[in-house]
C-alpha cells in the first residue's frame, strides 16, 4: 500500500512510518519538520493545516501515486484541543473527497472502563489522573469529531492508559469499545507495538470503527 503518515516524526508517527516501510509499503512521512529517509520512507514537508499541501501529496500530485490510506498521529503539548480538532476535520475531509481511508491514533479517554460499569475512561481517576484530564478530552473531542463526519472513512484506534516508548514485541490484544487490561492488570503498550497495530489494521481492516489494543504477555504457542 502507499500510506501517508500525518505527524511522522512524533513518537508514534516515526513508529508507524518504519513500521509499514519495513513489511514493504510506501510510506508517506509528512511532518512540517521531516525526517530522515529509511527504507520505503520518503519524508515530505508538510504541516497539516496546510489543507491544499495535504491535499497535494495524499492525491499523488507531488509523489506520482495517490495514497490509499492515512494515518494522523498528530498531537500537542501542551494539549491543544482547537488544534487537533481542526487538523482531524480537515484530513477527514480531505480523505472523504479522494475516497481515502483514514486510521486515527487517538487517546483512551472515550473508552469505557473496563470494570464493567459504562463510566468513560476520561472521567475514570482510576486510569485519567487529574492532570490529564485536558489530554483525555482533546481526545474525546476528536473521535466525536470523527463521528460527527458524513463522509470519511475512518476508523480510531485508542491506545491504552499508557502509551510509551519501548520494545517491539509484534504481540497485543485488540478489542473495541472499552479499555483493555494485560494478565499484570496494566493498560500500556509500547509505541513500537502500537505501530503494529496500526498497519496490522491497515493491512486487514475491522469492521469497528472504534479499536483499541493493550500488550499482550503471553508468548504465541510454537
Amino acid at each position: 500500500m502507499r500510506i501517508a503518515v500525518v505527524g511522522a516524526t512524533g513518537m508514534v508517527g516515526s513508529r508507524v512510518a518504519t513500521e509499514a516501510g519495513a513489511r514493504g509499503h510506501q510510506v508517506l512521512a509528512l511532518s512540517r519538520r521531516p525526517g530522515r529517509e529509511g527504507p520505503n520512507v520518503t519524508p515530505i514537508a508538510v504541516g497539516v493545516t496546510d489543507s491544499p499541501a495535504v491535499r497535494e501529496v495524499l492525491a499523488g500530485s507531488a509523489t506520482n501515486g495517490a495514497a490509499d490510506a492515512v494515518v494522523l498521529t498528530v498531537r500537542t503539548v501542551p494539549v491543544d484541543q482547537e488544534f487537533l480538532v481542526g487538523a482531524t476535520r480537515a484530513v477527514l475531509d480531505i480523505a472523504a473527497q479522494l475516497g481515502i481511508r483514514v486510521l486515527v491514533v487517538g487517546g483512551a479517554g472515550a473508552l469505557r472502563s473496563p470494570d464493567g460499569s459504562d463510566l468513560p475512561v476520561a472521567d475514570n481517576p482510576a486510569y485519567v489522573p487529574a492532570e490529564w484530564n485536558t489530554v483525555a478530552a482533546a481526545g474525546v473531542a476528536q473521535l466525536r469529531t470523527c463521528q460527527a463526519h458524513a463522509g470519511a472513512d475512518w476508523v480510531y484506534l485508542s491506545p491504552p492508559a499508557l502509551l510509551e516508548p519501548g520494545e517491539r514485541t509484534g504481540r497485543y490484544r485488540r478489542g473495541t469499545d472499552t479499555l483493555l487490561t494485560g494478565a499484570d492488570r496494566r493498560s500500556w503498550i509500547s509505541a513500537e507495538d502500537l505501530a503494529v497495530a496500526v498497519v496490522d489494521e491497515l493491512e486487514t481492516a475491522g469492521p469497528e470503527r472504534l479499536v483499541t489494543v493493550v500488550h499482550r504477555d503471553e508468548r504465541p504457542a510454537a
